[in-house]
């Protein structure tokens, strides 16, 4: 049986490097996070809400936090649950949309996250520091490629 890839070796397909570049970094943010009791996604969860809550709306639903994160609903709702059982977020009712619920931090969640931040960009500082020089360049196509 003939194999039929598009690149001559595995090193030559943008979607195998950038799997393997996105392995590295999550490996490294899993570990730091781990000493903090979070997961990546639920830092990401945790960031998202905290963002979001900082707008003029501050009304931070779990559509929303999955729209600005790009997790999906349902792993977005099994996220929302643990934080809710870690008690790292509370709902309330949303005022304008009697169908939804506001994701709030609790004073705990709020901690654990601003705790977070300065190791997760930290770490990107570090991870990226080799390819400063291209990192703009490198930023303006992945948000090119995400639209």
């Amino acid at each position: 049986m003939k194999m039929n890839f598009s690149f001559k070796r595995p090193e030559d397909s943008p979607g195998f490097l950038l799997w393997q570049l996105t392995n590295q970094w999550q490996r490294q943010q899993r570990q730091a996070l781990a000493k903090l009791g979070l997961t990546h996604a639920q830092f990401v969860v945790l960031a998202g809400v905290l963002w979001l809550g900082s707008l003029p709306d501050n009304m931070v639903t779990q559509s929303q936090v999955s729209d600005l994160t790009k997790i999906d609903k349902m792993s977005m709702s099994d996220l929302t649950t643990t934080l809710l059982q870690k008690k790292l977020l509370k709902r309330r009712s949303h005022t304008k949309d009697k169908r939804a619920y506001s994701l709030v931090l609790t004073e705990k969640g709020k901690r654990s996250v601003l705790k977070a931040i300065p190791v997760v960009e930290g770490i990107d500082a570090e991870f990226f520091s080799k390819e400063t020089a291209n990192l703009v360049g490198l930023i303006y196509n992945l948000k090119h490629l995400l639209d």
